[in-house]
C-alpha cells in the first residue's frame, strides 16, 4: 500500500494534518533525550520525517532506520543525497523481526507505524529487546478521541476529511484505510497496557493536539535476576 503513495506521502501528511504532524514528531524525539553518541533505531521510517527530526536535535547520533516499504525507502534515500547526509543506514525489514542483537540501541521511535505492525505486541517485544536497559522507546500514534469538547469535530475530520482529501490527493483508496485502522486502533490505556505486558515500563502518555495522536514513552523492562528479592 505505501509503495503506491510514496512519492506523495510527505506532502498528504502536511495537507491531511495541517502541518501538525511535525510537532508531533519534534515532541517524540525530545522524548528520547538522544546525546552525543548515542545509536538511535527509527522504526517504520517511511521517508525519514523523524530520521531528520533526529538530526536536527542531536547531529551526533547513530541512526538506523527500518520500513517494510521500498517505495518509501528510496524516497529517504533521495532526501538523505538531497541534503548531503551520509551516516545514517536503512533496510528493508519487520518490527516484529529486527536482525538486531539485544541491547544495541539507546532509543527508538516509531511514529504512526506501529497501527500498521500486525503482530503489534511481537513488534513491542522486539523493541524492548533491542534497546538497553535504561533506554527510550517513543510511539507516536493517532487516535480517535473519546472525549472532551472538540472531540466530536477531531473524529468528523478523521472519519470524513482525511479520506477525501487523501484520497482526492493521491488518487487511491489508501487514506479510507487509514481512517478505519485508527478507530479500529485500542485506546491509549488499552495500548499501554499491551505494551506493558509486552516488556516495556510506560513511563508517561501524552494526548497531543486534543487526543488526536498520543505519545507513549516507555523503557524496557528490566528482568530481574533469578532468585533476587
Amino acid at each position: 500500500m505505501f509503495d503506491r503513495i510514496a512519492s506523495r506521502y510527505d506532502a498528504l501528511n502536511r495537507i491531511i494534518s495541517l502541518g501538525i504532524d511535525r510537532s508531533w514528531r519534534r515532541r517524540a524525539v525530545a522524548s528520547l533525550q538522544l546525546k552525543s553518541g548515542d545509536k538511535a533505531l527509527d522504526l517504520a521510517t517511511g521517508t525519514g520525517d523523524v530520521v531528520f527530526e533526529m538530526l536536527r536535535q542531536q547531529r551526533d547520533v547513530s541512526i538506523v532506520g527500518v520500513d517494510p516499504s521500498v517505495r518509501m525507502l528510496e524516497v529517504l534515500e533521495r532526501k538523505l543525497r538531497m541534503n548531503g547526509v551520509h551516516d545514517v543506514s536503512f533496510e528493508t525489514g519487520s518490527a516484529e523481526e529486527l536482525r538486531f542483537d539485544d541491547d544495541t540501541f539507546d532509543a527508538c521511535c516509531i511514529a504512526f507505524g506501529i497501527r500498521n505492525v500486525a503482530d503489534r505486541a511481537q513488534g513491542l517485544r522486539e523493541m524492548a529487546r533491542v534497546v538497553r536497559p535504561g533506554g527510550k522507546v517513543a510511539i507516536l500514534e493517532l487516535s480517535e478521541p473519546r472525549t472532551g469538547v472538540l472531540s466530536t469535530l477531531a473524529r468528523f475530520h478523521m472519519r470524513n476529511v482525511v479520506p477525501f482529501v487523501g484520497g482526492l490527493l493521491s488518487g487511491s483508496r489508501e487514506y479510507r484505510y487509514l481512517q478505519q485502522s485508527i478507530a479500529a486502533f485500542p485506546s491509549p490505556e488499552e495500548f499501554a497496557a499491551l505494551m506493558e505486558a509486552s516488556g516495556l515500563t510506560v513511563k508517561t502518555i501524552q494526548p497531543l493536539t486534543f487526543g488526536v495522536c498520543c505519545l507513549y514513552l516507555a523503557e524496557p523492562r528490566q528482568e530481574v535476576p533469578e532468585g533476587a528479592q
